[in-house]
C-alpha cells in the first residue's frame, strides 16, 4: 500500500533509461524524497499509523522516541505525540555552537530508545545516530523506518551493530508494486534488481 501512495505522488521516482545522480556520486534508477509525503495527509497519517504499529508491536518496552536528523524528526515528533512518549532528536554531527549538542532534547533515566528515520540506504547515518545515542547512555531497542533499499551493506552494518531494523516498505516491495501497477515495464526488473545488488558499479556495467 505505501509503495503505491509513494509513486503516487511522487516520492519515490523510478528512471530506469536516465538514472539519478546521488549525493555519493552514485548513479540510481531510483530517487526516494519521503518529505514529500508530508503535504499529503492520507499519507502522512497512514505513515504515523505504521510507524505506531511498528514501536508497540516489536518495541513494547520503549520509554523514548528519537528522531534522526532531518527527515526522521517531524515522523518521530508524530509517533511519540500519539504514544505519549518523551522525545528526542539526533544531529548528523554536532552544533557548532551553544551547547554543541549532537542530541536535542532530554533522555529520560533508564533511557529505552527507538530510533525513527525516514529511509535506510547504506545504513551509515542511521547507525551513526545509534552510536551518538548509545554514548549518551541510552539503551537502543531497536530502529523503525518507512523505506529501506535493502542493501546487503546496511544489512551488515545493522546486523554488526546489534540493532533491529523493521521498515513499512522497501525496495522489493516498490519493485513489485511499481511492476504491477504499470508504473515500469516489467522488462526493467532485471535491470533494478542489479541496482540494488550493486549499487557502486551499475552504472559502469
Amino acid at each position: 500500500m505505501l509503495s503505491e501512495y509513494l509513486l503516487q505522488i511522487k516520492a519515490i521516482q523510478l528512471n530506469v533509461q536516465n538514472p539519478f545522480t546521488w549525493a555519493s556520486g552514485w548513479k540510481s534508477p531510483v530517487y526516494c524524497d519521503n518529505r514529500i509525503l508530508l503535504s499529503f495527509p492520507k499519507v502522512r497519517d497512514f505513515v504515523k499509523t505504521e510507524l505506531v504499529r511498528i514501536v508497540k508491536e516489536q518495541f513494547p518496552n520503549a520509554n523514548c522516541i528519537a528522531g534522526v536528523a532531518t527527515a526522521g524528526i517531524p515522523h518521530g515528533a508524530l509517533v511519540a505525540d500519539i504514544l505519549e512518549l518523551p522525545m528526542v532528536y539526533v544531529r548528523d554531527k554536532p552544533k557548532g555552537h551553544g551547547m554543541k549538542n549532537s542530541i536535542e532534547g532530554r533522555l529520560p533515566e533508564d533511557a529505552r530508545v527507538v530510533v525513527i528515520e525516514d529511509v535506510v540506504s547504506t545504513g551509515k547515518s542511521s547507525l551513526k545516530a545509534v552510536e551518538d545515542l548509545r554514548e549518551a547512555g541510552a539503551h537502543i531497542e531497536g530502529m523503525a523506518a518507512i523505506y529501506s533499499y535493502e542493501f546487503d551493506l546496511a544489512k551488515e552494518r545493522f546486523r554488526d551493530s546489534n540493532v533491529n531494523l523493521f521498515t513499512i516498505t522497501n525496495y522489493s516491495d516498490l519493485i513489485t508494486t511499481a511492476v504491477n501497477t504499470g508504473y515500469v515495464s516489467s522488462n526493467y526488473i532485471q535491470t533494478l534488481t542489479e541496482w540494488r545488488n550493486d549499487p557502486s558499479t551499475w552504472n559502469e556495467k
